[in-house]
């Protein structure tokens, strides 16, 4: 595909400076788009709900390393997603829900009373390692470890150094397994924590290998700190601009799920997903080969305006009247 000439340069500063305003741009000029960077880029809502619910076309297959569950496709997916979404049910975020609430408010209370904070490294950074800690149930002593390995895959990503990435990787992925041998020596003194689960589940009737259950923690934890955080700050940028939204949702707090929703809908904490096509297809007009590469641009389909209308936030006022903001 070297001889197509680019519909844009998402590494360009133009790009890189305001992604959203990028994308907005982009996906009503161009909202299949080519470019050297990310190859095809789906950016309207159908084209990315095609994408997604259309495995024989569009595979998570993308990587060369073990991906589990997402970099698989269903059948070989489903086992997996089974047993890792319980994990994330209603019951068990339900009895995770005040480990989160004591980390924010111990966070909170710690804050300077005057002056100015990084909420960023303080408040979103030291949030995410501190719930995915509890939540796997690992010391503080990998509290700092993890966040020099998110800090270096990120900047190795960006770098597209390949051998940077995997020498974070093979680092990341040595703890996990001591962690994951400490649990199988201690046997039934073992703690009842998510690692300790994870090393007894099954599927298929077998016990999961170290590099799936490595996998998965990749993903639960320096696959999602960055998204924890991206979130936390997102949502405190947003409400510490707009005082009287702050003072609404403390009136209502019952409208916090809502909020939230529409904000981290508006200003993506995920970017973007990878798919392969896997066979001839035709989407916006565009003509994509099998093998080709394609992204799903999370944060321009969930901008769609032909799904959302117009992008501002409907919060739901005391009185339970929906106002723009």
């Amino acid at each position: 595909m070297a001889h197509m000439k680019p519909d844009w340069d998402p590494t360009s500063s133009d790009s890189r400076d305001n992604q959203i305003a990028a994308y907005d741009a982009l996906r009503r000029r161009r909202p299949v788009a080519w470019s050297d960077a990310l190859h095809w880029s789906f950016l309207t809502h159908a084209d990315v709900s095609r994408a997604l619910l259309d495995h024989e076309t569009f595979s998570n297959a993308v990587s060369a390393h073990p991906s589990v569950p997402n970099g698989m496709d269903p059948p070989e997916h489903t086992p997996f997603r089974a047993l890792i979404e319980p994990y994330f049910g209603a019951d068990a975020v339900a009895a995770f829900e005040p480990v989160c609430q004591d980390i924010a408010q111990d966070l909170a209370a710690r804050l300077p009373q005057t002056g100015e904070v990084d909420l960023i490294a303080v408040v979103a950074e030291e949030f995410a390692l501190r719930v995915q800690c509890a939540f796997m149930g690992w010391p503080r002593t990998l509290h700092d470890p993890l966040r020099r390995w998110v800090r270096r895959n990120a900047e190795a990503t960006r770098a597209r150094d390949r051998d940077a990435t995997a020498a974070v990787a093979r680092e990341f992925d040595g703890t996990v397994r001591a962690l994951l041998q400490a649990r199988r020596d201690a046997g039934p003194s073992a703690p009842d924590d998510a690692t300790t689960r994870l090393v007894r589940e099954r599927v298929e009737g077998r016990p999961l290998n170290d590099d799936e259950i490595v996998s998965i923690i990749r993903n639960w934890t320096v696959g999602e700190l960055g998204t924890i955080s991206a979130s936390v700050g997102i949502v405190m940028q947003y409400l510490a601009e707009r005082p009287a939204l702050q003072d609404s949702l403390r009136t209502d707090p019952g409208a916090l799920p809502e909020a939230i929703d529409e904000i981290l809908r508006i200003h993506a904490p995920l970017i973007a997903n990878r798919r392969a096509a896997m066979r001839p297809v035709e989407a916006g007009c565009r003509h994509i080969a099998a093998g080709d590469r394609v992204t799903l641009i999370w944060a321009s389909a969930n901008r769609d305006e032909t799904v959302f209308g117009v992008n501002r936030h409907r919060i739901l006022t005391p009185d339970r009247h929906r106002f723009w903001v």
